[in-house]
C-alpha cells in the first residue's frame, strides 16, 4: 500500500480548497435560467441543471466521507452496502430550491469533512475500502476524489466540458439521472401499492 506524507495532506487541502473555490464562484454567478438549464443531448451527469449538479456534490461529499470512514474502520472494507448520511435536499428536490441555499450546506459540509481530514494520522489514509463503482482506493484516494469530483463538475456548471472523468470499473458512466428517474417512480408505484390505489 503506498506511504502518504504530510505534504501529500497538505496538497489535498490545497487542491480541494482551490477547486471548491473555483466551483462555487461559478455557481454564485449563474442567472436564475442558467441554475436551472438542462442541456440538450447530453449524457449522464452532463444531463443534470447546476442545482442538480449542486445537490450531487453534496450527497457525494457524504458518500465520500462515508466510505473513508469504513475504511478507517476496517482496513480493506467492503462499500457495497456503504451509503452516505442522506442530505436535505437531494437532488430530485433541487429545482425547489436557490442555488445560495445549496451553496451554504457545501460550505457547511465541507468544513465538517476537513476537520476529518485534519483528525487523520497519516497511516491511516493508506487503508483502502473497495467499491464496485471504483475499485479498491485507499482513503488518500477517495479524499483526493473531491477536488477531481469538484473539476468536472465546475466545467459542467460553466457549459463546457469536463477533461476530467471518473475512472469507473466498468469502463462507462453509469447513467445516475435515469436511475434516479427509476428509482423515484419505482418507490411511487410501490407507496401506491400499500395505499391500495
Amino acid at each position: 500500500m503506498p506511504q502518504y506524507s504530510q505534504d501529500d495532506v497538505d496538497a489535498l487541502l490545497t487542491k480541494m480548497g482551490e477547486e471548491r473555490g473555483k466551483l462555487l464562484q461559478s455557481a454564485e454567478a449563474l442567472s436564475l435560467t442558467a441554475a436551472d438549464f438542462v442541456p440538450a443531448d447530453a449524457e449522464g451527469e452532463d444531463q443534470w441543471t447546476a442545482k442538480e449538479q449542486l445537490a450531487h456534490l453534496w450527497e457525494m461529499e457524504r458518500s465520500y466521507v462515508a466510505w473513508c470512514n469504513a475504511a478507517l474502520a476496517q482496513d480493506g472494507a467492503d462499500l457495497r452496502e456503504v451509503r452516505g448520511t442522506p442530505v436535505a435536499i437531494p437532488i430530485q428536490n433541487a429545482p425547489q430550491h436557490d442555488v445560495a441555499e445549496l451553496i451554504a450546506a457545501l460550505r457547511d459540509e465541507r468544513v465538517a469533512t476537513i476537520e476529518l481530514i485534519r483528525s487523520l494520522d497519516l497511516e491511516q489514509f493508506s487503508r483502502v475500502g473497495n467499491s464496485p463503482t471504483f475499485g479498491e482506493l485507499t482513503v488518500m484516494q477517495w479524499l483526493r476524489s473531491f477536488y477531481r469530483h469538484d473539476r468536472q463538475h465546475g466545467a459542467q456548471i460553466e457549459g463546457r466540458q469536463s477533461e476530467y472523468r471518473p475512472n469507473f470499473q466498468s469502463g462507462r458512466e453509469p447513467n445516475q439521472r435515469q436511475a434516479r428517474i427509476d428509482q423515484d417512480h419505482s418507490r411511487s408505484d410501490r407507496a401506491q401499492g400499500r395505499d391500495g390505489s
